[in-house]
């Protein structure tokens, strides 16, 4: 099965109002920037957001939040180095924040991709973040239950991808990209280059493509540091 798209476009065409979007990257490494600002050029509203940031300056997810798009953000870090369409939104009442700590983040969204609706940990106990969910108390310790985090779609980048959908991620731009594929419904990956199928070493693969849906080759993507430090904005 041939998985890939010609256009941006058409890779996000049809998330509806109201989805789940995944959105992968830590900071701007593995930031699928160019499927971000396609979304926004889609239009959907209402969606809710799992990303470990709130988005920083004018582009990417920030962006979003600017556009209107987002009514829930699922974060570990809605502060960032220039967090103010996020602040603005949350101070008016726009937008509303789900935070998570960050090792939390990862192990809900791994453990829906593994088929685990729930497991505990230590974290957060004792805070308000754990306020009216279950403790149970393991070896003397008391743990927090957290519930598995799916979606409707995840965004991700990739450095490597085939027609089926295998893919290779670059350095520290692997981070959250792999879990959000195996947690959503329909994985969308921008790759830097597409390759004949076999041309991904199997051993060399770390998303296997039962996990991904769509493949769209972004040559040259663009990072979301060096836009920042432009002034850059998406609108």
């Amino acid at each position: 099965m041939d998985k890939t798209l010609a256009t941006l476009a058409e890779t996000v065409a049809d998330i509806p109002d109201g989805a789940t979007v995944m959105i992968g990257g830590f900071g701007g490494s593995g930031a699928p920037v160019e499927l971000i600002h396609a979304l926004i050029d889609a239009g959907p509203k209402d969606l809710t957001v799992i990303n470990n940031n709130a988005g920083t300056g004018r582009i990417g997810i920030a962006a979003m939040i600017d556009a209107g798009m987002v009514r829930k953000m699922i974060c570990s870090f809605p502060k960032s180095s220039d967090p103010r369409a996020f602040t603005e939104r949350y101070l008016a009442g726009e937008i509303e924040l789900e935070l998570v700590p960050q090792g939390t983040l990862a192990e809900r969204i791994r453990a829906a991709g593994a088929g685990i609706p729930a497991f505990y940990t230590p974290t957060s106990y004792g805070t308000e973040l754990a306020e009216g969910k279950p403790v149970h108390e393991f070896d003397g310790r008391p743990y927090v239950q957290e519930r598995w985090l799916k979606a409707d779609y995840a965004l991700v980048k990739a450095e490597l991808g085939d027609a089926m959908g295998n893919l290779t991620y670059r350095l520290a731009a692997r981070n959250f990209n792999p879990i959000m594929c195996m947690a959503a419904t329909t994985t969308i990956a921008q790759v830097s280059k597409i390759v004949p199928v076999g041309g991904i070493d199997a051993e060399q693969v770390i998303t296997p493509g039962i996990f991904v849906n769509r493949v769209v080759e972004v040559p040259n993507p663009q990072q979301e540091e060096l836009l920042i430090r432009s002034g850059a904005t998406y609108a």
